[in-house]
């Protein structure tokens, strides 16, 4: 047998490890039975569907013939915009707050993509920005710098 996809073979193998964690951490709580569930029960179930989730994947990456290699590019733009643009939201959202933030966020890692377009990138920080005032700040309250330091003690 020969592995046809790898991608699928490692992601198998890895819902197959974690599937049997997560069902043998369950077996620590009582499991019950279906028609009085334990606190073991679900997270039981859930690694169970997950391994077999995982068998499943690996058996059809697997093939008779022998895999093609195929040379795969390591894109290095949109790995470095994607990480700075996080590291630099972590780094200035006390100063400029989580709306500034983020909209450096958006744009700095639509930059790594090669159909970038400016005007789809702002959009995108809208909406984003819209989301989380409307979600984290006010259902869920969550005590976030919204604006700039030099702005908050004058709005």
């Amino acid at each position: 047998m020969y592995i046809k996809n790898s991608k699928d073979f490692k992601a198998g193998l890895l819902f197959i490890i974690f599937g049997t964690g997560a069902a043998f951490s369950a077996r620590l709580y009582s499991i019950g039975t279906t028609a009085k569930m334990g606190p073991g029960y679900f997270p039981f179930l859930l690694g169970l569907i997950l391994t077999i989730l995982g068998i499943l994947i690996t058996l059809k990456s697997l093939s008779r013939e022998k895999e093609i290699k195929k040379k795969i590019p390591l894109r290095i733009r949109p790995m470095i915009s994607v990480l700075s643009s996080i590291v630099l939201f972590g780094l200035l959202l006390y100063p400029l707050g989580m709306v500034l933030s983020s909209f450096i966020l958006v744009v700095i890692s639509s930059m790594g993509s090669d159909e970038f377009n400016m005007k789809i990138a702002l959009l995108n920080a809208l909406f984003l920005i819209l989301g989380i005032l409307i979600i984290f700040v006010y259902f869920l309250q969550f005590q976030i710098p919204i604006l700039p330091s030099f702005l908050r003690g004058r709005i």
